[in-house]
């Protein structure tokens, strides 16, 4: 099985920061892609920011130059770094990753999502 955790979510005030991260663990052969969402109330899950295996980076262009997405391979683990950060950033912040792993004799490619993190930007 595989499991992604989540972590440091939480309220700041504007123009503070924050550092979520989302370990993958189980039998875990390769990860690709991971990627980082966000849904606010009322509003659809969307895109925040994504790097490939190879550290390729890519964002919305809401979080350009404020939030930075990174990967450590040797642990599994993606993080976003999130620097002032405004009211309109609160949301529940989803990590998502597309990887290989080991189940029942076969290899598989599936995505996982996390269990989801509450950020709160307010005064």
């Amino acid at each position: 099985q595989v499991q992604l955790v989540e972590s440091g979510g939480g309220l700041v005030q504007p123009g503070g920061s924050l550092r979520l991260s989302c370990a993958a663990s189980g039998s875990i052969f390769s990860i690709y892609a991971m990627g980082w969402f966000r849904q606010a109330p009322g509003k659809q899950r969307e895109l925040v920011a994504a790097i490939t295996s190879g550290g390729n980076t890519s964002y919305v262009d809401s979080v350009k130059g404020r939030f930075t997405i990174s990967r450590d391979n040797a642990k599994n683990t993606v993080y976003l770094q999130m620097n002032s950060l405004k009211p309109e950033d609160t949301a529940v912040y989803y990590c998502k990753t597309d990887l290989k792993y080991y189940s029942g004799g076969y290899y598989r490619r599936n995505d996982y999502w996390g269990q989801g993190t509450q950020v709160t930007v307010s005064s």
